[in-house]
């Protein structure tokens, strides 16, 4: 087995053709990196798909049929393009740097092994350094893309290089635009949709008249895709690439495993519902209505506190941070011990989660096999649950505005012996 030195050696001597500031920032070990991209880092890569910004030349892609067949491969000059044209495909491709981090934006970390010599990395590599003019390179990655992923109907990849002249940013965070730091080099692949529209009545004002207008195929939203190298710290960053997915409920586990040989992460929506359950199993009968709206709550308030404060870093918590409101609502220590146990077989004893992944923030919700109560999250003090009579209740109080279904309605003042009790 190749030892640490060798190794190291081996890697300086992939990225000695790039300059010295830039080589010591990608060498530097996964160890001394933040975990991801922050939202600032990611707006600020961006901003750079617009016509006056980027230095993209040209966009490279292909079009897929159902069968999974290449009908088109296209090498596109956007300098030749109109300027409507060049902006809409830069708008297509910066799509794919949006939505959430850690729903929708997924860091995607390399081994040091795979840095060192893997087919998947150098392929990504092979791809930034030649600006994409390397065709086998291209190729290859068309091709491992077409055998991983298989959406219903046809679909367009795309793939554009940026070279990005970094600005200085002072420790004061003033930005220096004369002043680079570095020079970021990179890819970025989107995957997108291709429909097919229907017939359409529509006006042609030469004619004024209505006709119909024909099929034609449109470029929808980019469904998957990625950034590489990540732009961490305000540079290149090898060790990492920065994974799209617009449905945050599915990982697309092969696909992830086809271009960058990582374990697919755990989609939002399964965390959500992963969290719940060992929730409810760890506390058994200490999952009471009251311990899950304190705890739901604290999330929520640290989400708000965390996006009032305007932090730049992602918000993540640990099992600790549960293990604390778990203690601080009176559950018992053998169910908050049983908790950890599960969320380690779960997520992994030092996994780092999204509150935002955990919790809805617009909605707080009661539900039973008959009836759904949605109330205001900030309001949530208003349910309460009582067992009256040995029959279980779930009370809301109403003190005025009450309305069924539309019509405004006066709540009778009746006294009940038991309900004072």
């Amino acid at each position: 087995m190749e030892n640490t030195a060798a190794a190291g050696l081996r890697l300086r001597r992939r990225l000695a053709p790039r300059g010295d500031r830039a080589r010591r920032a990608e060498n530097r070990p996964p160890e001394e990196r933040k975990a991801t991209m922050n939202e600032k880092e990611i707006s600020e890569i961006r901003r750079r798909f617009r016509p006056d910004k980027s230095n993209i030349t040209h966009v490279r892609g292909c079009y897929v049929n159902e069968r999974q067949e290449i009908v088109a491969a296209f090498d596109q000059s956007l300098a030749l393009l109109p300027q409507e044209e060049s902006e809409n495909l830069l708008a297509v491709l910066r799509r794919t740097l949006s939505g959430t981090l850690g729903k929708n934006l997924i860091d995607m970390p390399f081994s040091t092994a795979q840095v060192v010599d893997s087919d998947e990395h150098r392929l990504l590599m092979a791809l930034r350094d030649s600006a994409l003019n390397d065709e086998a390179a291209v190729s290859a990655l068309f091709e491992k893309i077409i055998a991983a992923y298989r959406p219903e109907g046809t679909y367009l990849i795309l793939l554009a290089h940026d070279t990005y002249d970094v600005p200085f940013r002072s420790r004061d965070g003033e930005r220096q635009d004369d002043a680079s730091s570095e020079t970021y080099s990179y890819v970025l692949c989107s995957i997108c949709p291709v429909k097919e529209t229907k017939p359409v009545l529509g006006y042609s004002v030469p004619e004024n008249a209505f006709h119909n207008r024909g099929i034609d195929w449109l470029v929808g939203a980019p469904a998957l895709g990625f950034l590489f190298p990540a732009f961490n710290d305000r540079s290149a960053d090898i060790y990492s690439a920065l994974y799209y997915a617009r449905d945050d409920a599915d990982s697309h586990d092969a696909f992830v495993d086809a271009v960058f040989r990582c374990p697919p992460p755990m989609p939002a929506e399964t965390q959500k519902e992963t969290f719940g359950a060992v929730l409810g199993d760890a506390l058994e009968e200490a999952c009471s209505f009251d311990v899950v709206q304190s705890v739901q709550g604290g999330l929520v308030e640290m989400i708000e506190e965390h996006k009032a404060n305007k932090e730049v870093e992602p918000l993540q918590i640990s099992k600790g941070t549960v293990r604390a409101m778990l203690t601080a609502c009176g559950v018992p220590g053998e169910n908050v011990a049983r908790f950890e146990e599960q969320y380690d077989a779960q997520f992994g004893a030092d996994t780092a989660l999204s509150p935002r992944n955990l919790v809805e923030t617009r909605k707080f919700e009661v539900t039973t096999p008959d009836v759904t109560i949605r109330v205001n999250p900030a309001c949530s003090d208003l349910i309460e649950t009582r067992v009256i009579d040995g029959v279980r209740y779930i009370l809301i109080r109403a003190d005025d505005g009450v309305a069924v279904n539309g019509v405004p309605i006066r709540i009778e003042d009746r006294s009940y012996p038991e309900m004072q009790e």
